[in-house]
């Protein structure tokens, strides 16, 4: 009895105990409550890190842009994804052993 009542003891006085009461409310119950705002801090940090990465994104397709404005990078991304030709142009595709799936048979 003597350990529980060392415990208690200073919960009977009734400032203690509303302030503990309202250190609580603060913490977990309260719209406003320190749980909330980590929460609310996660997210922030989440959004920053997608802005990071966007405005990473934006600045490679304004360098693509760039170079698909000129004459010279139009033809080059033609022909090499497109594999456009020019007239009276031979086009001669190399592959190599380790970009060419292999079979599944082994006949």
């Amino acid at each position: 009895m003597k350990i529980s009542s060392k415990f208690i003891k200073p919960f009977k006085n009734i400032y203690i105990l509303i302030l503990t009461v309202f250190v609580i409310w603060m913490l977990f119950f309260d719209a406003h409550s320190w749980l909330f705002h980590h929460e609310l801090n996660q997210d922030i940090k989440e959004k920053e890190a997608e802005k990071a990465y966007y405005i990473n994104e934006i600045e490679k397709d304004k360098k693509a842009v760039k170079e698909l404005s000129t004459e010279d990078g139009t033809e080059r991304l033609a022909r090499e994804k497109y594999f456009m030709k020019k007239k009276n142009e031979d086009i001669f595709i190399i592959e190599y052993e380790d970009s060419i799936k292999k079979s599944q048979s082994n006949d």
